[in-house]
């Protein structure tokens, strides 16, 4: 089967399948919802933040605040994208129809990749304006220093997240596996090994919290930890656990039977 028409059936399983379609909408409705949430909260309680809170305010990174909630979601899509045929049975029809299991893995992710990438960017781009407006005097433009790159890095973010979590599912072929594994790593691993001084130098370099740099465009916003990276070295960071988790599943793909 020609490469154009796996994308075409990968496009037809994910938006026939009501609960991949379901979680997009959940993470833009998330995302968008709590950080206009939290924008309008600390609009109405910024002259009463303190001096050392107001050095490292960063408009930009609060715009993307409720994104902890929606790329919750944004993980259980890559999951179901490809852990759904094996729960089905529809992997042997799939792989029967498709027996070159490279370009089977490479349509799968290729589609559901740029889709949760529009989906992402759509999302970070309605989280800063909206965000930037409740924020009134105390936000920013979208032609400041650094603010394009970080709007546009938050939503290949969420792309990269996903595709994330597509490698780890196609390693253990199983929804339930899968989503008890990411979930509470990125919710409760992650943010316990970065909240401890004699842990952070580990949990500093785990795909979320490296690749969540590129949204801020103050050092240290936030009260956030000083990194040994940049935005663009903590991007590259969660590029390196994606690469590793998508090689990772194909080769459990290529070497296990359906």
């Amino acid at each position: 089967m020609a490469f154009s028409a796996v994308l075409k059936s990968e496009w037809t399983k994910i938006r026939t399948v009501a609960s991949t379609s379901w979680t997009l909408v959940i993470a833009f409705v998330a995302t968008v919802g709590f950080s206009a949430a939290f924008c309008a909260a600390v609009s109405a309680s910024f002259d009463s933040m303190k001096p050392g809170e107001r050095a490292t305010f960063d408009p930009v990174l609060l715009s993307f605040s409720g994104m902890s909630f929606g790329q919750l979601s944004m993980i259980i899509f890559g999951v179901l994208v490809v852990s759904t045929e094996y729960s089905t049975g529809m992997i042997r029809t799939s792989l029967a129809a498709v027996p070159a299991r490279a370009g089977f893995l490479a349509g799968k992710l290729t589609v559901a990749t740029v889709l949760a990438l529009a989906v992402g960017l759509l999302t970070s781009f309605v989280s800063f304006f909206l965000g930037q407006a409740l924020l009134g005097d105390h936000g920013t433009g979208i032609g400041g220093e650094g603010v394009l790159r970080a709007v546009i890095g938050a939503g290949v973010y969420m792309a990269l997240l996903a595709l994330f979590s597509m490698g780890v599912a196609a390693m253990l072929r199983s929804s339930v596996a899968s989503i008890s594994i990411l979930i509470p790593f990125f919710l409760i691993v992650s943010n316990l090994l970065s909240g401890f001084d004699s842990t952070r130098k580990y949990g500093q370099y785990l795909p979320d919290k490296a690749g969540s740099k590129i949204m801020q465009i103050v050092p240290d916003a936030m009260g956030s930890a000083e990194t040994p990276y940049g935005p663009w070295g903590g991007l590259g960071i969660m590029l390196l656990w994606v690469l590793a988790a998508v090689l990772g599943g194909y080769l459990v793909l290529k070497k296990r039977d359906a």
